[in-house]
């Protein structure tokens, strides 16, 4: 069985490389999919691919007169990739759905408590033997209200981090059971979330539903000054809104580790360049803004799970197992 995975990075190699049965023959290759780069899957059994690939209708098509058989998505998201389109080519796509809940939402706890105590901005001074404490001032998190927009495991976990710190947990998720509502936090309409918490995290999806849920209507309806955090998917917030409320100081912290227009960014070394996007330019202006690279599943056991899952979803697939190869199905 032959991979061409795509997006490949020195860790992929060697994290799928410890992971890798003997009879899966894996070749790397840093370049993103694409419609000028899809014919570099020829001769290949599976395309494995990363959050910044683009797996729209056509890309999927020069895959599929390939000889393409299955994409593997290394990941647990998958609004990169045309879903009908590949029903109809009848091009099955598998997932990572989980891999660790835990690293994403301790990186979100981390952001919070960054954005909070001013540890970048205090690091930097001692840097230069500064050790004044003016500007630095931040809050007790124990008794804030925070709020959790998605209650999957990633979310459940973050709610878990935060109930530790002694706040008041409120839960948004459309689709959260009545038999998962658990002590540790309340169920709140989204609207209530929204005008009653100090911090808001978002740990959903991004569908055509939740695309820019955080806007200037939804803004609006928030605290003056509320942290407001993304280790989801950027596409979630509006980034312009978003700009403008930091201005306005209703938005008083920002953490991000997703930007809704990142794949010419993240994931690549451009210190020897300038960024082209205005946007995120002038995101990086503001002292109460962090951003990291999409990094918040970055941990050893993260990338171990996601090599194994994603090469157990390929030999499942092609042993007839279906239930157990991940695949992600569209109506």
């Amino acid at each position: 069985m032959k991979i061409c995975m795509y997006s490949s990075k020195p860790y992929d190699e060697k994290f799928f490389g410890l992971n890798n049965p003997k009879n899966l023959e894996i070749s790397y290759f840093s370049s993103h999919l694409n419609e000028k780069t899809a014919s570099m899957a020829q001769g290949f059994d599976v395309v494995c691919c990363f959050v910044n690939d683009n797996l729209n209708a056509e890309v999927l098509e020069q895959l599929k007169n390939q000889g393409v058989q299955l994409i593997a998505l290394r990941c647990a998201g998958f609004n990169n990739v045309d879903l009908k389109a590949a029903k109809a080519l009848n091009l099955p796509v598998c997932r990572v759905p989980e891999y660790s809940p835990y690293a994403v939402a301790e990186h979100a706890c981390a952001l919070v408590l960054d954005l909070n105590r001013n540890i970048h901005r205090a690091h930097n001074r001692i840097r230069e033997n500064d050790y004044s404490l003016d500007g630095l001032l931040g809050f007790d998190l124990h008794g804030k209200t925070v709020g959790v927009i998605g209650a999957g495991k990633i979310g459940r976990a973050f709610v878990k981090i935060m109930k530790g710190f002694g706040c008041n947990v409120l839960v948004y998720d459309p689709f959260l059971k009545e038999q998962d509502v658990n002590d540790d936090f309340t169920q709140a309409s989204l609207q209530t979330l929204l005008t009653q918490s100090d911090i808001i995290s978002l740990h959903c999806p991004l569908t055509t539903d939740t695309h820019h849920l955080i806007n200037t209507h939804a803004i609006e309806s928030m605290k003056p000054n509320v942290m407001l955090i993304n280790t989801s998917r950027g596409g979630l917030v509006d980034t312009v809104a978003i700009i403008k409320a930091l201005k306005l100081k209703q938005i008083g912290y920002l953490g991000i580790d997703v930007y809704e227009e990142e794949s010419d960014i993240f994931f690549e070394d451009l210190s020897d360049t300038f960024i082209q996007d205005d946007v995120f330019a002038r995101l990086q202006t503001f002292p109460n803004v962090i951003i990291t690279g999409h990094q918040a599943f970055f941990t050893k056991e993260a990338l171990n799970k996601i090599a194994d899952t994603t090469l157990t979803n390929v030999q499942n697939y092609f042993a007839g197992n279906l239930e157990s190869a991940n695949t992600v199905t569209v109506d």
